[in-house]
């Protein structure tokens, strides 16, 4: 399945104090006894770090900061782990160039507010607001430098987010105002947040929806804007994101994979295959066991992973009826979802029947596109090459014994 970088929703971070004692999970089965390993300073971070970055010391110091505020154990698993995301991410840049980034940006920038338009307005009204819109690309601030060629010229996310919301502003002030705000009501409270075609941000590329969910301080929407554009804010929302969920991997490439294609997706990829197994139809591996809008809202619509549920259970005699599966697959983006009866019932029917071991987590079959990437990747790509960074951070802590 592909999935957009848009349509990665956010979901409810667990309690801090609960995640102390089991965030290690995201290695080996040796990360779960981390009250016994040592844990490293600011410095030891600084000597874990590429030596190609800049500034090492103060990236350093904010990544010690930042698991200390978040209670997470600054063992060098959790800290490689970190590392490699980031490193992969943005090569520790805060505010990181993207190749191509302006015509890419032009193009998604007509192709969303058309479909906005046309999903929520209607197609007239979609057409007049579409027109109105270019026309403020093409001849503002002034026809010999517009705001479509101050796009097409922007290099970084932050140029382009800053600019994106200058035109908005623009157009709020000079243009038809009452249209606007009809239109807004409609598509909802920001019109220009909900247009934004910058939606992952900073070093380690966070979704801007989570980090609403999940901010560290008060403020508007372009303070968090520009907050994930620092270095400690891109550090902070990633690091978040990075870690503050359990899940009982046995390798950290798994959880490299749920950072790209959401939480628990490696986990529910196995749980899909388990259920492959029991059936005669062949499921997507992309660990979504619901179907999902484009701003991460579940659908009525049943899903096959659904469907075919319904139809297991029913062939094999389990007293597990069609809303008590559609009530627990919404924890799917959970640790709660193991301990459902849909959950629990799979695990055990695929060990009976199979005469296996339940499997836990599998790789996600997922490719990933957006108006930033150059081509469409997948989930696998993404995680080995993270895991790939990982592993040569470890060697890093090996060679100067850490």
């Amino acid at each position: 399945m592909k999935k957009s970088l848009l349509l990665l929703s956010a979901v409810k971070s667990f309690s801090i104090l609960t995640l102390s004692v089991i965030l290690a999970a995201c290695g080996d089965n040796s990360w779960w006894s981390k009250n016994n390993q040592p844990t490293l300073d600011a410095d030891q971070i600084k000597q874990l770090l590429p030596p190609r970055i800049n500034e090492r010391s103060a990236w350093a110091k904010d990544i010690f900061d930042i698991t200390e505020q978040l209670d997470i154990p600054q063992t060098k698993e959790n800290i490689c782990s970190i590392v490699a995301v980031a490193d992969q991410e943005s090569n520790f840049v805060a505010d990181p160039q993207v190749a191509g980034l302006g015509e890419k940006a032009v193009k998604e920038v007509e192709d969303r507010l058309d479909e906005k338009f046309k999903d929520k307005l209607g197609d007239a009204i979609g057409g007049t607001l579409a027109g109105y819109f270019q026309e403020v690309l093409k001849n503002q601030p002034s026809p010999d430098n517009n705001y479509l060629s101050q796009m097409r010229r922007v290099k970084t996310e932050r140029q382009l987010d800053e600019l994106y919301r200058e035109i908005f502003s623009y157009m709020s002030k000079h243009y038809h105002v009452s249209a606007l705000t009809g239109a807004a009501k409609l598509v909802g409270q920001d019109f220009a947040e909900k247009l934004n075609p910058v939606t992952t941000l900073g070093s380690m590329q966070v979704h801007i929806g989570y980090a609403k969910e999940h901010k560290r301080q008060s403020g508007n929407i372009a303070a968090l804007r520009s907050d994930l554009y620092s270095r400690y804010g891109g550090l902070y929302y990633g690091i978040h994101r990075l870690m503050m969920y359990p899940a009982d991997y046995n390798k950290a490439i798994y959880r490299f994979a749920d950072y790209n294609s959401g939480m628990y997706s490696s986990r529910n990829a196995a749980f899909q295959s388990m259920l492959n197994a029991l059936t005669n139809t062949k499921l997507d591996l992309d660990g979504d066991l619901l179907l999902y809008t484009k701003d991460g809202s579940i659908r009525s619509t049943i899903s096959q992973s659904e469907r075919e549920l319904t139809s297991v259970f029913a062939s094999n005699n389990m007293l597990v009826t069609p809303r008590q599966i559609r009530t627990d697959l919404k924890k799917e983006k959970k640790k709660d979802f193991e301990d459902t009866a849909t959950y629990r019932a799979v695990t055990k029917l695929y060990q009976e029947k199979m005469a296996k071991e339940p499997m836990y987590a599998i790789m996600p079959e997922v490719v990933i596109s957006g108006p930033k990437l150059s081509r469409d990747y997948n989930t696998n790509w993404f995680a080995t090459r993270v895991n790939g960074r990982y592993q040569s951070c470890m060697q890093r802590a090996k060679r100067i014994k850490i």
